[in-house]
């Protein structure tokens, strides 16, 4: 237990090289592309999750914003595989770091906003300012809803990053305590592992939940400017 607690979230090198590069690519080996006149079923239920999913998700947008379905189901493939390979043994996570995240978030939400601001400028600009606002509290309402515009991809990159960094140290914690209490009580020590258990079950629901949730709420921004 001489391990830091934060050890499973610094940036694996190689000979000194970081290869976070080569680990966000991996998730995309596990979606191969379909070669054979007849999937296997393996390939059947990931296209039918991708149909089911992309269907809910993009059932309420216009023919503009369902121009950005490849794009979405890309993202929300891309976070829940990386989230759930975040789970294995002494593996990294980069969904655990605020930066990348922020590199997800900022150009989605740019690219919403400058698509608003193109197709419904009118539209776009009014969410500055409700209708009926008394004059005298137009200032401050511009600057309140400016600051809320700008911190729109900040809080997705910091739900999604709380919520991973949250359940890793959990399970980190609660690990190392059956560890611990195994030497010292084994009937502590079974419940605390039938609570690691629980706490990775709940983990894996998280990971995906999370997945969904960043991208739904990228495309909420869509609806709003397309």
């Amino acid at each position: 237990m001489n391990e830091n607690l934060f050890t499973s979230f610094t940036t694996p090198t190689m000979m000194g090289i970081p290869i976070v590069v080569l680990i966000v690519m991996f998730p995309s080996l596990l979606f191969p592309s379909p070669s054979r006149l007849i999937n296997n079923r393996l390939v059947s239920i990931q296209q039918w999750l991708v149909r089911l999913t992309s269907k809910q998700m993009l059932s309420t947008h216009n023919h503009k914003g369902q121009t950005w379905a490849l794009m979405l189901m890309s993202l929300i493939l891309f976070i829940g595989s990386t989230n759930l390979l975040g789970l294995l043994p002494h593996s990294f996570t980069p969904t655990t770091q605020l930066s990348m995240n922020l590199g997800m978030a900022i150009p989605l939400w740019a690219g919403t906003v400058i698509t608003g601001f193109r197709y419904k400028t009118k539209a776009s600009l009014a969410h500055f300012l409700p209708q009926g606002t008394p004059l005298p509290l137009i200032p401050m309402l511009v600057i309140i809803e400016t600051i809320s515009l700008f911190i729109q991809p900040v809080a997705l990159a910091v739900r999604l990053t709380a919520n991973i960094t949250a359940g890793h140290l959990l399970i980190h914690l609660i690990g190392g305590a059956t560890l611990v209490l195994t030497s010292i009580s084994t009937i502590t020590a079974l419940i605390a592992f039938t609570i690691l258990v629980l706490l990775t079950i709940l983990e894996f629901a998280v990971a995906l939940i999370q997945a969904y949730v960043f991208t739904l709420l990228v495309g909420l921004y869509l609806h709003d400017n397309t």
